[in-house]
């Protein structure tokens, strides 16, 4: 039997969070966000497209759709959409945006917003084909503090203001 902790973390480290299919491609071929392996931190998601789309190197990022959107409602929660790496290593297909948040009151359909990093000369045009993985979603916890206006710091530290990569003279 589990003790009242062990239940206690399990609430908090595995939230019950509402999905929602949004585009009527994906409710008769895609698949919902999962995990790929037991211990993957984030859950893959799917181009939710008719067709093959091209992102020619250069261009502007291109918005694909998941055909899901999500409901956290909790105000220490959030989603952050983060590239996969295979796709930005071995195609350079990275998102426009470095990483997508989602907040917690938000409800729409969630898109990827996918960019060919390649240099625009190259011709390395990539190809996003209907329910291919395109992106990975984390959930985070969220620390919200309360700030405290000073004219001065109650305590001073040997680094200071020192920054851009003064820790490594």
């Amino acid at each position: 039997m589990k003790h009242e902790s062990e239940n206690l973390i399990d609430k908090l480290l595995s939230p019950k969070i509402e999905i929602k299919i949004t585009n009527d491609f994906l409710k008769k071929n895609g698949e919902l966000p999962k995990y790929q392996s037991e211990l993957a931190a984030g859950i893959d998601l799917y181009a939710c497209v008719e067709e093959t789309i091209e992102i020619k190197p250069g261009a502007i990022p291109a918005l694909i759709s998941t055909g899901i959107a999500i409901h956290m409602n909790k105000s220490n929660m959030m989603a952050i959409i983060l590239p996969r790496s295979g796709l930005g290593h071995k195609k350079g297909l990275i998102l426009g945006n470095t990483a997508g948040v989602i907040d917690a009151d938000y409800s729409g359909t969630i898109f990827i917003s996918a960019w060919n990093r390649n240099h625009k000369d190259s011709n390395m045009s990539i190809f996003i084909n209907p329910g291919e993985r395109i992106a990975q979603m984390i959930f985070l916890p969220i620390i919200k503090p309360i700030f405290d206006l000073v004219e001065n710091f109650s305590e001073n530290n040997p680094r200071g203001n020192s920054g851009f990569g003064s820790t490594g003279k």
